[in-house]
């Protein structure tokens, strides 16, 4: 009988660790580096011990680390690829020509010895024992001494050294606002290993994909320098410049400061510097505290001073929508080139244009929730960080300005535009892989937040919303896929939504419903609709009779098995669904022709039809 039981253990046991292998696991690392920086000739060393935890079912026998910074060199992926693609990122390049005849110069291309980025391992080992190496470019391939195996640790210690690139494109030195440092992408880091296998794309300019973890950073920089970034300062009373508590008195020994940050559970550390940097404080009603580092230049600092509060107000909204900021810090920081999101901050170009501070500020903020806290492969999803982040910024100025009208508006123009230009790609294609930045733009940021939009018009804006804060709850601190997301929409809703996924990023297929005809009938009115183009949606019909009453038509998408709510305040008629097989529909409605003033597929304008002249019959009233 022992003996029965124990093999019964052992099968629960195994059974258990086979479920378990099939279950959402991620990697884990923790980073402590040492870093000292030379700013007379922005070189810099360092020291990494990286401790590697492997969560995954698999055995590793070899580990990559991006070296970001050797992508700004000549002859590098990078620059070859702003010398072929038909419209480059014009801060990358220089313009020889004139803007209707552009003749495009690859800035990486006329980088000297002296000005170009590099990023290399001086020597690796693990657990004590040297490996082999292999650079190719932004790719540094590790041979293992031994095999990491499912559940182990390992612990590799780098010895590195860099130079910072001229300013280019998010990293670099001495920026157009003249920002000393941005270090964005400035150390090795360890490639992300995931249900999909190793993720270690070349550093083309797009986006990324970290493994979460732990970071205690040690930077030594000449003490004149401010510094802003990841993590919370461990020293301030040793370095001031507004980070100790007041009335402490500060006395820098030395030449240089050791500035300690450490921040937990997250995929990537960057920081600023420069000498002339103003540092202010804000502690908001939740308890984060807001840090603000910009120049010192009276162009800027009333633009400065001025989104203090507003980006309060925008922390605020976020914790709402989506769910409470989970770390103790944040930084908006002036440097890089236009903004781009990292771990619990964001550099931001500008300030002498409010409004675009505010805009740009309210977006990279966004990003703390969607890519750093809700870590999707942003080099595969481009469209699920972009795009969500688009969305939720929208709405968060909408309410903070106390504008009106649909806040996506912009999204859905720019969506049209490329969807009947012939150069759509789908959103499954890899940002690197767009034939031309102006698709991967608009596939990332417009038609991604269309996708969240509309998705209010076919399941309701309650349960969109309901939506968002459920997918925090269950994917935070996690690398969701878009499946993720659409699988949290139908468990709230109830709706069988595979269908929207799959026709929105993964094809190009279109949203076109017509009015074909309106006729007299028997009992009121018989209105024909078609499906013109390949995307199947749910329908609704607004009605206005002449004397200002409207009623709702809605027909549910059969393939949705289920109903939306009745949302406003105009009467709804729910009619038989609408298979999508089926090209037209016969829309009866009892009332006759005569009383009727107009009729509108789509009076909200949230569907993405990409052709609204024939969405009405007659007088239809614009707002």
């Amino acid at each position: 009988m022992k003996k029965l039981i124990f093999s019964l253990a052992l099968l629960v046991s195994a059974f258990s660790q086979a479920q378990n292998n099939t279950c959402y696991w991620q990697q884990h690392v923790d980073y402590d580096m040492n870093v000292d920086m030379n700013v007379e000739n922005y070189r810099y060393t360092g020291t990494q011990e990286l401790v590697y935890t492997n969560n995954s079912p698999d055995t590793l026998h070899k580990v990559y680390y991006h070296m970001f910074f050797n992508a700004f060199q000549p002859g590098s992926e990078m620059d070859r690829r702003l010398q072929d693609i038909k419209d480059p990122d014009g801060r990358m390049v220089n313009n020889k020509g004139d803007r209707q005849n552009p003749d495009y110069e690859s800035r990486i291309a006329k980088l000297k010895e002296d000005e170009i980025g590099y990023l290399r391992a001086t020597s690796l080992t693990q657990d004590g024992k040297k490996v082999e190496t292999e650079e190719e470019e932004t790719i540094l391939i590790v041979h293992l001494a031994e095999p990491i195996l499912p559940g182990k640790s390992t612990t590799f210690k780098m010895e590195f050294e860099g130079q910072v690139p001229v300013q280019i494109r998010r990293s670099g030195r001495n920026n157009a606002d003249g920002v000393a440092l941005s270090m964005t992408q400035w150390y090795p880091k360890l490639a992300e290993y995931d249900f999909e296998g190793w993720h270690a794309d070349p550093y083309i300019a797009r986006e990324f994909h970290g493994v979460w973890g732990d970071f205690d950073v040690t930077i030594n920089i000449d003490k004149d320098y401010i510094i802003g970034g990841t993590g919370v300062l461990q020293n301030p009373e040793e370095i001031g410049y507004g980070y100790e508590e007041k009335g402490t008195k500060v006395k820098h020994k030395g030449k240089k400061l050791a500035w300690n940050f450490k921040a937990e559970k997250v995929h990537d550390f960057a920081w600023a510097a420069d000498p002339d940097f103003i540092h202010d404080k804000l502690e908001t009603e939740s308890g984060v505290m807001l840090h603000f580092l910009y120049k010192d230049d009276p162009k800027v600092t009333e633009a400065w001073k001025k989104i203090q509060p507003e980006t309060a107000k925008l922390l605020a909204f976020f914790n709402k929508h989506i769910g409470p900021y989970p770390w103790p810090q944040y930084s908006v920081i002036q440097g890089g080139d236009g903004g781009m999101e990292y771990a619990m901050c964001t550099l931001i170009t500008g300030g002498e244009d409010y409004n675009s501070l505010l805009g740009t500020t309210a977006h990279e903020f966004a990003h703390s929730w969607f890519q750093q806290l809700l870590a999707t492969n942003e080099s595969e999803h481009p469209w699920m960080d972009e795009g969500f982040t688009t969305y939720i910024s929208g709405l968060a100025q909408k309410t903070i300005k106390g504008t009106s009208g649909n806040p996506f508006a912009g999204s859905y123009r720019g969506y049209n535009y490329i969807a009947t230009s012939g150069a759509e790609q789908p959103q499954t294609t890899h940002g690197d892989r767009y034939d031309i930045n102006t698709a991967y733009s608009i596939a990332a940021y417009s038609k991604g937040a269309v996708f969240l939009a509309q998705l209010g018009y076919i399941i309701g804006q309650e349960n969109l919303a309901k939506t968002l804060n459920r997918y925090y709850d269950e994917w935070k601190f996690k690398h969701p896929t878009p499946n993720d997301f659409i699988r949290v929409a139908e468990k709230v809703s109830g709706a069988e939504l595979h269908w929207y996924l799959t026709d929105w990023t993964e094809t190009t297929n279109q949203i076109d419903y017509a009015i074909n005809s309106v006729e007299e009938a028997e009992n009121g009115t018989k209105v024909t609709l078609e499906r013109k183009g390949l995307m199947p949606m749910p329908v609704e019909v607004t009605v206005t009779l002449n004397d200002g009453s409207k009623k709702l038509y809605y027909m549910p998408l059969r393939m949705m098995r289920w109903e939306k709510p009745a949302e406003g305040d105009v009467e709804r008629i729910v009619k038989e669904d609408w298979p999508w097989a089926y090209p037209t529909y016969d829309l009866e409605i009892d009332t006759p022709k005569a009383n009727i003033k107009s009729i509108e597929i789509d009076e909200s304008q949230l569907m993405a039809d990409v052709n609204r002249s024939n969405n009405t019959y007659g007088q239809v009233d614009s707002e």
